[in-house]
This record gives C-alpha cells, sequence and structure tokens, in this order.
C-alpha cells in the first residue's frame, strides 16, 4: 500500500500506560523521583506496546540533498559541502560518525538528491530523485511526482531496515531554509520567527536570508496543504525524511527526532497524519531561531538543551543512551516487593 493512503493507528493505550506507571511507581525509589526518565520509559513502553520494552537493531539515517535555493545566498557555506560532507560521514569522519560508533548505532547515509555522483559502497542507499531540487524562487522545488517518489523511496528505505527504533539525521547547504519555509507555511507563524543562521549567517546574511524566503512564501501562495507544500517549499531529503517518518509509524517503531530539519520533517508528517507524533522522541532543543517555536508547536518537550545546531542527527545520538536507560529502568530495576523492601523506606531510597 502507498504509505501516502495509509491510516497510522492511534496507539494511546489507557490501560497499558495505567500498568507502566504503576510499575514505575512501585520500583525500589521515592515515586517519581528519576523524573523524565520516568516519563521517557512510559512513552517507549507505549510506542512498543509492552510494560518491558527493548530497543533492537537501532538504526540512525542520514538523509542529504542539495537545495536550488542555496544559490540565493542563503547559506554560509557553498552546495558542494553537501557531497564533500557525505562523504566525510562514509568515512566516519564526521561527528555523527563518532557518535555512531561510540553507541553502537548502525549508520546509514541516504543520497536523496545530492549534486554529485558517488560510487556504491556499504552505508550508503542511492535514492537520488534528481540533483537537487529546482530554485523556489523561480517555481515549485518539486514536482508533484518528484514529491511523491521521494516520500515513496524514504518508506521504502525503512521497510528494507531491521529493528524497531529510527534516529533521524540530514545534510544539505540550504536545508534550514526549506523547514523554515514548512514551518511558516504550515503554522501561520512570520518567517522571520522561523529563520535563524543556520550554517552561520551573520545578522545581516540572515535578514536577507528572510527576504528571500518571504519571497519564495509570496511566489506560492496557493500551497498550503502538507505535500503541497511539501513539493513547493522543501527537499528531497526532507521529502524522503517524511516518507520514512510515516513508514516507520505505521510500523510502530521509536522515531527519534533530531533538531531543525527533522522536525520540520516531522511537522510535515503529523499534518498529514497526526498519530505519528505519538512514535517521536524528541532528542534535543537546537540552538536554530525557530526550533524552540517548532517544538511547541507539535507540543514535544525534548530531551536535552545544549545549544547543539550542527544536525547529521548528532543530538539524536546523544540522546540515545537515555532511551537506553529508560528502557532498562522498566525491565531491571527491582520493586518493592521483589526486593523485600518496605515501602515506608521509599523515602530515604537514593
Amino acid at each position: 500500500m502507498d504509505i501516502l493512503s495509509r491510516v497510522i493507528d492511534d496507539i494511546e493505550d489507557a490501560a497499558l500506560a495505567a500498568r507502566l506507571q504503576h510499575q514505575l511507581d512501585n520500583k525500589t525509589k521515592p515515586r517519581g523521583s528519576l523524573g523524565r526518565l520516568e516519563a521517557l520509559a512510559l512513552r517507549l513502553g507505549i510506542i512498543l506496546g509492552t510494560e518491558a520494552p527493548l530497543l533492537q537493531a537501532p538504526q540512525l539515517v542520514v538523509f542529504a540533498g542539495d537545495h536550488g535555493l542555496a544559490e540565493h545566498g542563503v547559506s554560509a557555506y557553498p552546495s558542494d559541502v553537501t557531497w564533500q560532507m557525505v562523504e566525510n560521514f562514509l568515512a566516519g569522519g564526521a561527528a555523527v560518525s563518532v557518535l555512531a560508533r561510540q553507541h553502537g548505532l548502525a549508520l546509514t547515509v541516504v543520497d536523496c538528491g545530492v549534486r554529485h555522483d558517488f560510487a556504491p559502497r556499504p552505508g550508503l542507499v542511492i535514492a537520488k530523485v534528481a540533483p537537487g531540487t529546482a530554485d523556489a524562487l523561480q517555481g515549485p522545488a518539486m514536482t508533484e511526482a518528484q514529491c511523491r517518489q521521494a516520500i515513496d523511496n524514504g518508506a521504502r528505505l525503512v521497510q528494507g531496515l531491521p529493528g524497531n527504533v529510527l534516529l533521524l539525521g540530514e545534510m544539505g547547504i540550504g536545508n534550514t531554509s526549506a523547514a523554515a519555509l514548512l514551518m511558516s507555511r504550515l503554522t501561520g507563524l512570520d518567517i522571520a520567527d522561523c529563520t535563524g543562521a543556520g550554517t552561520g549567517l551573520d545578522a545581516d546574511g540572515v535578514q536577507r536570508k528572510v527576504e528571500v524566503l518571504r519571497a519564495v512564501l509570496q511566489r506560492h501562495p496557493d500551497a498550503r496543504a502538507p505535500l503541497q507544500a511539501l513539493a513547493a517549499l522543501g527537499g528531497f531529503e526532507i521529502a524522503t525524511m517524511v516518507g520514512a517518518v510515516l513508514q516507520a509509524a505505521a510500523e510502530r517503531r521509536v522515531i527519534v527526532v533530531d533538531g531543525f530539519i527533522t522536525s520540520a520533517a516531522v511537522l510535515v508528517a503529523a499534518r498529514m497524519q497526526p498519530a505519528v507524533l505519538q512514535r517521536c522522541v524528541f532528542a534535543h532543543r537546537s540552538g536554530e531561531r525557530g526550533h524552540a517555536l517548532l517544538l511547541a508547536q507539535l507540543r514535544a518537550e525534548p530531551l536535552l538543551d545544549l545549544g547543539l545546531r550542527l544536525g547529521e542527527g548528532s543530538g539524536a545520538a546523544l540522546a540515545w543512551p537515555l532511551l537506553v536507560s529508560a528502557c532498562a529502568i522498566l525491565r531491571e530495576m527491582a520493586s518493592f516487593d521483589s526486593a523485600g523492601v518496605s515501602r515506608a523506606s521509599a523515602a530515604t531510597v537514593v
């Protein structure tokens, strides 16, 4: 079935949530003393549908693509950096490569639409729709057919991956612009509130970027439905990510959302299928202007706030051990009864 035609089911389960909460409340600790780790454990139990959640074969996927809009100076770096960073990922030298190795995360890089031809090798998936999107100031960034193809590519990718966790990452010079455009159009927030420095623009550069993006929105006044907005304003890597998110949600995988661009992809997916958000864990609040507002729109409470603005999936990888710990607490921590500890002693448990 076409992933765009599939309904993502509501997985809220009051009975399971009550059992999970009872389980957490009866661990050998003062009630609620593990703070937000307990809320994370409950969420993971709900997503995986069990009182003993186990995260298996986590897949960190970096979606890469180039943007026609980059020629308008919306980034401090040239488009060639996209393919150069893809090579860096594959060579193991990028931040996300280091973090994936450290935490035992399988790393896959997907060429969704990079202006470069890569030699086939392990860890690289070629799912190129075209060598970069078109200039959104001149017309739609993608045709609807291209957008649907990218979404389908993302869904097929996830279908072929093992495990029950998808961690999202991305790479694409100009993609903070695409994310800001999608955020503004789908939330109604002013583009200036959605736009930040990206790869490192100064204040004047950010102002020019806002002017370009405002002109793009004016160029596409009728692109308001999620799929229309994605095609007119988005990037191939974002559209491929949307397909991956929808498929992961349909398969009831845990979706670990990284920063601003991945959150924008989740926004699009959630506007199509609201129950997608039930499967998401938001890794961090990035330093990119607009991300805090976007998280608020998604009613998301991120796990970390480290001032990160690298992307790549680096924040998702850094948050990963918290998910592992939350599941371990549910599965392995003793209850008062099993440990023979008096509940009256709970206040003294440290």
